[in-house]
């Protein structure tokens, strides 16, 4: 397989792509990641196909706002939107109750999902062309370094997928930290590029277990 190569110039591209049920890896402000049309259940079983990933993991998707959460989510406390007005775009993925409205591949068959709104215009920009949201992991080999930039993924899976956008190196350059909102007090599973005490700021003390 042939990776193309896309720039920001290449968004409808992009889009177009996903919509095909094709792999592009995208830039986030955390970093790269391995994108497939969340609503795509083979394009989906690809990406973990290309990482080597374990179907046992769930996957996390990207979105452009609460709008977009909405349609894959249920129960979603207050809180929540107090967060997405706080730090999205940004590196915060949110564990909240699925709906069932993605194939059960994303969340490994689990009844929760993780979603996050990425700080980078041009993978907003995808998503909103698409309008639907982007099953997205790290664009890298299961247990290598998550790549922040477009030579760092093309080292690991070029030619495995069928396309990369070039949108700079990330700048945040870490993952993103995840809090799980399904039960109170409220669980951070994985400290990544937002500190506890922004979220403390937000929620309130005792908030977060």
């Amino acid at each position: 397989m042939n990776t193309l190569y896309l720039t920001s110039d290449d968004v409808q591209q992009a889009a177009s792509l996903l919509r095909q049920g094709k792999l592009v890896a995208l830039p986030t402000e955390t970093v790269y990641g391995l994108a497939a049309d969340a609503t795509q259940k083979g394009a989906v079983r690809a990406v973990y196909d290309a990482k080597g990933r374990p179907e046992q993991k769930p996957l996390n998707v990207l979105v452009d706002g609460m709008g977009m959460v909405e349609t894959v989510c249920r129960d979603i406390p207050g809180d929540a939107y107090r967060l997405a007005e706080a730090f999205w775009p940004g590196p915060l993925t949110m564990i909240l109750w699925g709906n069932s409205a993605l194939p059960s591949i994303v969340p490994a068959g689990g009844g929760t999902q993780g979603v996050r709104c990425p700080d980078h215009p041009d993978t907003l920009a995808v998503i909103k062309a698409l309008d639907r949201p982007l099953a997205c992991p790290s664009a890298n080999l299961s247990g290598q370094p998550s790549p922040k930039s477009a030579n760092d993924v093309l080292a690991q899976l070029g030619g495995n997928i069928d396309a990369v956008l070039d949108g700079g190196p990330c700048s945040v350059g870490v993952e993103s930290t995840i809090l799980d909102l399904t039960a109170t007090p409220y669980r951070i599973l994985r400290q990544g590029g937002l500190g506890r005490e922004k979220i403390e700021a937000v929620l309130g003390q005792g908030a977060l277990s």
